[in-house]
């Protein structure tokens, strides 16, 4: 049986075709933090998830987002774990395929690789679909949201090329810039509605069909908190990687969850616990924010443009990390590998995730309303993503009974992924169950289609290397 030194220690030897190391030791907890909790995007997921919540909930949506948050900790308990024994840039691939094998890992680079590009082309979209509203609104001037898209796209490019350290350091100030925002509208909602303020919204009772209500909301409540796993994609460049994700991972849940909680009791209260109004609104915070002044619904729009752009940032930083890792380990083409010479930066990688996501908005979302285009294919994107947290939770129990009996806990390593698992399964079964609306009916079998292109690749990769499952995890993201 391998140990965790012996593992580690391969990572001396060559791990794939245009393998290089990324810049060590430039990022500390704050940074990954930070990055972590800007790409969870507080703003934009609230505004464009939270009328949909209601829908299902009723004015007890604040107890969706509870459910939802506690089962995103479930899920940090399997990264947290995966990285305490084996911090990777590969993140869930590594883990997965760790765990698995080296075929799993190819199929989860494919699928989790299709799913982040799919989920950030609607990212993308917003980015300028929110910018047009603005400047319509505000200045008369029309510039279409795909040019928009494509400037910001290059401009998210352009920094995160630059280094991991600035890249994260403007994500975080936009990230604390957009809370300060956040928390100023939602104290004018309590302010002006005091007269509503009150438990109902906490009150189980006032959930719409019950907790038959809940269970309807929760997918959303589970897409509210897509990023949260970044961190452990910045693992190589932390100092302290077995740790510092561990922190990151759980610190951005609670941060994001609280401020998800009061965001959502606000808004219910801001409309005065009126079910109906708060569903009828397309994005029920700004609505609000609008009634208490329009000085608050600037405010209330630069928080969510702002917010866009830090996920904008945050979400290539990281994600496009474990594409670079699979193409360095040889899961995907060696190409994704390249590295700035200066900087350590994966610019390839970051390239193709980028024009990737703006080629999927332009192609399926030209003629459609960029608003209506987010909530649509975002929803796609997290079906693969969803299943790829699944096989995570699953693989935590194997690889630690192979790998690391010693430390074994039934808790921790058994008893919390299989409750993680089941937390997820369900949101992902309700995404694809029979009977969905149009045109979310489709996505089932999209997915199924790239399920079989990952594993028809799989087996295209591992003949073309048997030795590929060898490599993978191979760079620990601590060990020289």
């Amino acid at each position: 049986m391998a140990t965790t030194g012996d593992r580690a220690q391969q990572a001396s030897s060559p791990a794939a075709p245009g393998e290089g190391r990324l810049a060590r030791g430039v990022l500390n907890d704050v940074d990954i933090t930070a990055a972590t909790l800007a790409d969870m995007a507080p703003a934009m997921s609230f505004y464009f998830a939270f009328a949909l919540i209601v829908t299902a909930a009723g004015i007890a949506a604040p107890l969706t987002v509870i459910a939802g948050t506690i089962a995103i900790a479930l899920l940090g308990n399997t990264l947290s774990q995966f990285s305490r024994s084996r911090p990777s840039t590969g993140s869930f691939v590594t883990f997965i395929g760790s765990a698995f094998g080296g075929y799993s890992a190819v199929v989860t680079a494919v699928v989790l690789g299709v799913g982040y590009i799919i989920a950030v082309a609607a990212v993308v979209a917003i980015s300028g679909g929110l910018a047009e509203t603005i400047l319509q609104h505000y200045l008369s001037i029309t510039i279409p949201w795909q040019v928009i898209s494509a400037v910001l796209s290059l401009g998210a490019l352009t920094l995160i090329v630059i280094g991991a350290k600035p890249s994260t350091k403007v994500a975080a100030v936009l990230f604390v810039f957009q809370i300060v925002l956040l928390m100023g509208v939602a104290i004018a909602l309590l302010v002006q509605h005091s007269s509503h303020i009150n438990a109902s919204p906490f009150d189980p009772s006032h959930l719409h069909n019950g907790l038959s209500g809940l269970s309807l909301g929760f997918p959303l409540a589970i897409y509210l908190f897509v990023g949260w796993e970044n961190s452990a994609a910045l693992a190589e460049e932390h100092r302290d990687p077995r740790r510092g994700v561990t922190r990151a991972v759980f610190s951005s849940i609670a941060v994001v969850g609280v401020v998800y909680v009061f965001l959502s009791y606000a808004t219910v209260v801001g409309f005065d616990d009126n079910a109906k109004a708060l569903t009828a609104a397309s994005i029920p915070f700004i609505t609000a924010a609008g009634g208490v002044a329009s000085g608050m619904l600037f405010v209330a729009y630069l928080a969510g443009f702002t917010s866009i752009c830090s996920c904008l940032i945050s979400a290539t930083n990281a994600q496009a990390r474990i594409i670079f890792n699979s193409g360095r380990e040889g899961l995907l083409p060696s190409v994704l590998a390249r590295l700035t010479a200066t900087r350590r930066t994966p610019w390839v990688a970051f390239s193709v995730y980028l024009a990737l996501a703006l080629g999927l908005s332009y192609v399926f979302g030209w003629n459609t309303p960029p608003v209506t285009f987010f909530g649509e294919i975002a929803t796609l994107g997290t079906i693969l993503i969803a299943l790829t947290y699944l096989a995570a939770n699953l693989a935590l129990p194997v690889y630690y009974h192979r790998y690391e009996r010693p430390s074994f806990s039934v808790v921790k390593h058994l008893l919390l992924p299989l409750l993680g698992a089941a937390a997820i399964g369900y949101p992902l079964y309700d995404l694809v169950k029979p009977g969905q609306p149009a045109p979310f009916d489709h996505y089932p079998a999209i997915a199924g289609g790239v399920l079989l292109v990952a594993l028809i690749w799989g087996v295209i990769a591992i003949r073309r290397d048997p030795k590929l499952g060898e490599r993978v995890g191979s760079i620990v993201a601590d060990a020289d």
